[in-house]
């Protein structure tokens, strides 16, 4: 079975004049290497596309995969997760995680969170600042915490995202507006444990692979997991794996999440508990970074005992399902193109 890769490599968009915190959320190439080795111990052919640019290429010159294995990011717009998911469909080219409605829906938090609201599940109440002009609009009892709405990574986000006073909101919110040139999801602020779940599986079929709290080293950039605590996640935040109570509780939320916004093979979701120990969904990645040694899920998946090849097993599986799904007409009509 022949396997592209599509990505978006770091160093691509540095070498072009783009910023470090701009490309935070793309891939190292030892991402890339780990992906492609993992899929040939499992027995598949690989072949590397790159980004949506070489996708489109090869596309047009008559390419075609069995499947595409996709942690494209994208550059530009709300929508950019769903740009290379969106692209393959047009070819009924199936591909790993989710579709592009869930992309574009989940990378925009306050949209997400009006879903999770919807589906009767806790999360923070909140408020979309738009303009400057909506700053003295929001309604919420301080402290809030304030970041970007369609950024990751902790893009956007230092201690001075939970914000105690309108001022600091008028200053918080004014510089994140001027600097991402997007909405800012302003939210009541949480005072609990953080939890990262990892999950696999798409439907009834998805589960939950393990619960890791989040706990800030006392060098770290204190009571957020920001950007910096995340790109210096080694010096300055530990990880637990736990299984008490309050994170049963956080599994049964994220289950709930994940199933009800229809996300697909594997990802993660992040919870923060209330000042009543209840766990809340703060926000979901459905396309969650993948890097052996530096990403929530298998540093989570590592530490409850699945190694990287089984997870990649995992991930496979549930997308492979799709492929058997589709009827041998379409199939055929793919393969003749």
């Amino acid at each position: 079975m022949k396997i592209g890769l599509t990505y978006d490599l770091r160093q691509d968009y540095l070498d072009l004049g783009y910023g470090e915190e701009e490309t935070a959320e793309f891939d190292r190439v030892d991402t890339v290497e780990a992906i492609e080795r993992t899929l040939l111990v499992l027995g598949y052919e690989t072949d590397r596309i790159g980004n949506i640019w070489s996708l489109t290429k090869r596309l047009a010159d008559g390419e075609r995969w069995d499947l595409v294995f996709n942690i494209a990011e994208g550059l530009r717009g709300i929508g950019r997760e769903a740009q290379v998911p969106a692209l393959l469909d047009a070819y009924d080219i199936p591909y790993t995680f989710s579709d592009p409605l869930v992309m574009a829906l989940t990378l925009h938090k306050g949209m997400t969170k009006r879903v999770i609201r919807d589906l009767g599940i806790p999360t923070p109440d909140f408020a979309e600042v738009g303009s400057e002009a909506d700053i003295d609009e929001v309604n919420l009892p301080f402290p809030v915490f304030a970041k970007p709405i369609a950024e990751g990574t902790g893009k956007g986000i230092t201690p001075a995202s939970k914000i105690s006073s309108k001022k600091e909101l008028r200053s918080v919110c004014g510089r994140l507006l001027r600097e991402y040139r997007q909405p800012v999801l302003v939210e009541t602020f949480l005072p609990g444990r953080e939890f990262t779940v990892g999950l696999v599986g798409t439907g009834k079929h998805a589960r939950v692979v393990g619960v890791m709290e989040v706990i800030l080293k006392p060098n770290a950039e204190k009571d957020v997991y920001s950007y910096v605590n995340k790109e210096r996640c080694e010096e300055f935040v530990g990880y637990l794996p736990v299984n008490d109570l309050m994170a049963k509780k956080a599994q049964e939320v994220a289950l709930a999440s994940w199933i009800g916004l229809g996300c697909r093979d594997a990802g993660r979701i992040d919870l923060r508990a209330d000042a009543n120990g209840v766990p809340n969904f703060m926000e979901v990645n459905p396309l969650a970074g993948i890097h052996p040694e530096h990403s929530d899920l298998p540093i989570l998946c590592k530490l409850v005992g699945i190694s990287y090849h089984q997870l990649f097993e995992m991930i496979m599986n549930s997308a492979l399902e799709r492929v058997q799904a589709r009827t041998p007409s379409r199939v055929q009509a793919a393969g003749a193109r």
